[in-house]
């Protein structure tokens, strides 16, 4: 998957791709309308953030691009791309367990933090990308 040259965008079916992990000095777009909803991101090579009406959504570190980001009341699910291997941390429901899959591989059942927080490690290297799905068990 390429970068997300524009930083943020909705594609056709709703969803938002942005984040560019290969740029080298930090870039942000705010006061990004899309279904109703304001995003803000921040992205360079060694970290790319969302939020949504000023809350926390997504976060990786180092940098990552981020292609069909799709909320549900159960999950999210997205596809990710970088150059080297990423802790990613989603914004969920508070104390809460969910199913996590990469890949279509089942990677195992956690538990968000009293913020929501769910933290994820993916082996990820240029040109490969990851399908995740986080969904409420």
């Amino acid at each position: 998957m390429a970068a997300i040259e524009e930083l943020i965008r909705t594609e056709s079916d709703g969803s938002i791709s942005f984040g560019n992990h290969q740029l080298k000095e930090k870039a942000k777009k705010e006061d990004y309308e899309s279904s109703g909803d304001i995003y803000k991101v921040k992205t360079y090579s060694t970290m790319t953030k969302l939020e949504k009406n000023g809350m926390f959504l997504y976060e990786s570190v180092p940098g990552t691009s981020v292609s069909s980001l799709n909320e549900t009341e159960d999950g999210v699910s997205f596809t990710v791309s970088g150059s080297e291997d990423a802790q990613v941390t989603v914004g969920l429901q508070d104390d809460s367990e969910y199913d996590v899959t990469v890949n279509g591989d089942k990677i195992g059942r956690m538990k968000t933090n009293m913020g929501g927080k769910l933290v994820v490690s993916l082996e990820l290297s240029e040109g490969e990308d990851k399908e995740v799905k986080i969904t409420k068990a």
